[in-house]
């Protein structure tokens, strides 16, 4: 392989990295939490009914928390980046712009809703609506500017380089007790995704699409799945419960089908939750999930992106197109709630998880550093009266820096990094 098609193939891979960058305070490109009180945990609950945002942390428990309304909004509050080495030796050409490239001046709003009606005593049914959103990533720089074709001038990188996407999912629920002991709940869900992409310019030859690999403007995809759910308190002082979410199908994003792999297909990974609830004394609850998301089974997430190519070869948009290689995920979560009195409640958290970018192609990944695995939170609930409360929930996910090279040009190392820090307030109704 020419030296030439060796610089080419990195730039390649890692456009495949952009779309992760879509979410508030994430695990991988999921959302850590669903409801200010579950996220104020870290994600743990599913065994632990809080509020109308249930149906996305485990639809049985919506059986449990009676009437209400559930509305808040995120402040999200990122900072990513990476930094491009020289590459080592004599007269070596770097693949990527060599510096230090940061993004950490962004803030994002992202809103949910939930509603939830008791039918009886047994029964209840329930919306809620949730976002992963409201993140973009905009470099100032053509960062692929040096794998232009000379001559070819619609290969030329144009700036800023980045994707702006987002999610919303719509979950339709229904709970119901099947005895003292038992509850199931299953929920219809819908997802709208919304993607735009921009200076990708040099990849054209390489794809099936040339036309459809970047700066078409945002193009929306739509699909939905299902999620189950199962709730137990064999006592007083314990509970356990899972969840599963299925694959969400989207239709292909047809602006991008040249850029995602099979034809810009993009749907949305499977989410397997389950966990246990203790109470120690009346007023404190520990909760301890592990949850787990198989992103290798959508081709356009999980592709190995660190096999070779030939120069010339048709390897965006194909059914085995170039991926990002990410892992799948498995998470451990950990909360702890106390109310303290019929006013307050306190809450904290603590989750960890393995790393979705293998480290030999941390480098396909500048575009979405999505590397961080811990995150720390805690919030209140505040009760001012019998019907309305306000919630607060805050999080931090630690700095993480992955070191990596990539195998076609491997005498160009990097690092990946990124931190996250979010506030949300959300209001709840009971009526």
């Amino acid at each position: 392989m020419n030296n030439t098609g060796k610089k080419l193939l990195l730039p390649l891979s890692l456009l495949f990295t952009m779309s992760a960058e879509i979410c508030h305070a994430t695990n991988g490109y999921f959302a850590t939490g669903f409801g200010t009180a579950n996220k104020a945990m870290a994600g743990a609950g599913v065994a632990v009914p809080q509020n109308a945002m249930d149906t996305a942390v485990n639809p049985a428990l919506m059986a449990h928390v009676g009437n209400r309304y559930d509305a808040g909004v995120a402040l999200f509050m990122p900072a990513r980046g990476f930094t491009a080495d020289q590459p080592s030796g004599a007269g070596g050409t770097p693949t990527i712009p060599v510096g230090t490239f940061e993004k950490d001046d962004d803030f994002f709003l992202v809103p949910h809703f939930g509603w939830n009606k008791m039918l009886d005593n047994e029964r209840a049914i329930g919306l809620s609506i949730g976002g992963n959103g409201g993140m973009n990533t905009q470099y100032d720089i053509a960062v692929f500017r040096n794998f232009a074709t000379p001559g070819n001038a619609a290969t030329v990188a144009s700036s800023p380089t980045g994707i702006d996407m987002a999610q919303i999912f719509i979950g339709l629920n229904y709970a119901q007790k099947i005895d003292a002991q038992h509850t199931l709940g299953i929920a219809p869900v819908f997802s709208v995704q919304r993607v735009s992409i921009e200076g990708l310019q040099p990849f054209k030859p390489y794809s099936n699409a040339p036309d459809s690999v970047t700066n078409n403007g945002y193009d929306y995809s739509y699909g939905g799945g299902i999620k189950l759910g199962w709730y137990w308190t064999p006592t007083e002082s314990l509970a356990l419960g899972a969840s599963y979410q299925s694959r969400l199908y989207m239709t292909a994003f047809d602006k991008y089908k040249g850029l995602f792999a099979d034809g810009g297909d993009f749907d949305i990974p499977s989410i397997m939750q389950a966990g246990i609830a203790v109470k120690p004394i009346p007023e404190v609850t520990v909760a301890m999930d592990v949850q787990h998301i198989r992103f290798s089974e959508i081709a356009a997430v999980g592709n190995n992106n660190g096999v070779p190519m030939p120069p010339g070869s048709i390897i965006l948009g194909t059914k085995n197109g170039l991926g990002f290689g990410w892992d799948d995920m498995t998470i451990y979560k950990l909360g702890l709630q106390w109310q303290a009195n019929p006013d307050w409640t306190y809450r904290a958290g603590f989750s960890i998880s393995n790393e979705v970018i293998p480290g030999q192609q941390a480098l396909f990944n500048i575009l979405a550093p999505a590397t961080v695995t811990q995150h720390l939170t805690m919030g209140a609930s505040w009760n001012m009266d019998a019907n309305n409360s306000l919630n607060l929930a805050a999080t931090h996910a630690f700095e993480k820096r992955v070191n990596g090279t990539n195998p076609n040009t491997p005498t160009q190392t990097g690092s990946l990094n990124m931190y996250q820090n979010e506030l949300e307030i959300s209001w709840s109704y009971r009526f």
